[in-house]
């Protein structure tokens, strides 16, 4: 196989290689990494850029002149490695100040507060040359359903996004929102879950052309939903701003593995999807090393994300340029739902006086075992 380019637009942000490997029941068993370094680390091994929450990079409650240091370094860093920022982001969930929310928080004060520090790094955000600010909302949620009215806490949302959209309508800011869902964790549940209540949210907005999606996969496949199936809807909505690749096994906590070292097989017809829709935006890797890695082992894990995605490219392309596999996709009727129910000028009136032999497109076979098992094939290196 190849190896990585910044032309296949890699990119990963400063809080997943630079995990510490804290969880709830354990201490960091990694010191903290400098984001000069994680630049000049990732451009060594062929990543596109680097993205960040404004607190990776400038640590909370720095002053006017540490900020500005800080911001210095980093480009300064950027620079000499030829790396890009595409996507920044905001922290709303790390200081306690959050714990209730903070576009959804029942405190007024703290929700205008939240919206000044995501309008601050926006301003940062442009001035690095990102287009894609991502909104996660971590926090935006409840563990149980007296301490919030879910249909007020939807409407302040949507406030603070039509207040960001007006925001760099109003700068003339060429950067837009990508929204990203989360069923639960570290909330109990968290608003707009899923992909689907996404799109759903962004239409009841001021601005919906500013707002579309930034999906990951663990995320969808918390909640048990097919990750391929939320991305295609994506696409079809012209909503897929951003991606977040990562590894995940079913419904369990937010594992953030390696892409791939979870549901492999689902990770294939994803990357597969991706490269036929053309996605041309970054492949973002939010992931985190495991707790078990050393500072070596977290290098090595950022270079088998991306190693990963090429195998799978590679693997998916050969697996479509197949003639077994065209074979099979023609003998399946796969490429007949290309073709539209209702011919050009017909009506309803001319479907619905059409005679069919129901009894016979019933015993119809459609051969995706075949199918299945061809990709099966390619995918662990048979053919």
């Amino acid at each position: 196989m190849r190896n990585p380019t910044p032309q296949d637009k890699f990119t990963f942000g400063l809080w997943t290689v630079g995990w510490q490997a804290r969880d709830p029941f354990g201490d960091a068993t990694r010191e903290a990494l400098d984001p000069v370094r994680t630049v000049s680390e990732l451009a060594q091994r062929g990543a596109y850029g680097v993205t960040f929450h404004d607190d990776d990079l400038i640590p909370f409650g720095s002053s006017p002149s540490d900020r500005a240091a800080h911001i210095a370094r980093f480009k300064k860093a950027l620079d000499e490695n030829n790396m890009k920022v595409p996507m920044a982001t905001t922290n709303l969930f790390s200081h306690p100040v959050f714990k209730d929310g903070a576009f959804t928080s029942n405190n007024r004060d703290i929700r205008r507060y939240a919206i000044r520090k995501v309008m601050t790094n926006i301003e940062l955000a442009v001035e690095l040359g990102a287009h894609t600010y991502v909104c996660w909302g971590g926090r935006e949620g409840a563990e149980t359903d007296i301490g919030k009215d879910p249909v007020v806490a939807l409407e302040r949302m949507r406030e603070a996004f039509n207040i960001l959209g007006q925001f760099v309508i109003d700068k003339g800011y060429n950067i837009k929102f990508a929204m990203e869902p989360k069923p639960n964790e570290p909330r109990g549940d968290i608003f707009l879950p899923t992909i689907g209540h996404a799109l759903a949210f962004i239409n009841s907005l001021e601005h919906p052309e500013l707002v579309g999606l930034n999906p990951e996969v663990g995320h969808e496949q918390m909640a048990g939903l097919n990750f391929v199936h939320g991305i295609g809807q994506a696409l079809f909505h012209k909503k897929l701003f951003h991606i977040d690749l990562n590894g995940q096994h079913g419904p369990k906590y937010d594992q953030d593995l390696v892409f791939g070292h979870g549901d492999l097989k689902s990770a294939f017809f994803l990357v597969d999807l991706l490269d036929r829709y053309n996605y041309d935006g970054p492949k973002h890797f939010d992931y985190k090393p495991m707790r078990t890695e050393s500072d070596e082992g977290v290098w090595a894990s950022a270079t088998a994300n991306m190693r990963t995605f090429i195998i799978l490219q590679e693997r998916a392309r050969a697996f479509r340029a197949d003639p077994r596999t065209k074979a099979a996709l023609e003998k399946s009727g796969v490429n007949e739902l290309l073709q539209p129910t209702a011919a050009s000028g017909e009506s309803w009136k001319d479907i619905a006086n059409e005679s069919f032999d129901v009894e016979a497109a019933g015993k119809r076979g459609y051969h995706y075992e075949e199918l299945d098992q061809l990709a099966l094939e390619y995918l662990i290196g048979v053919h």
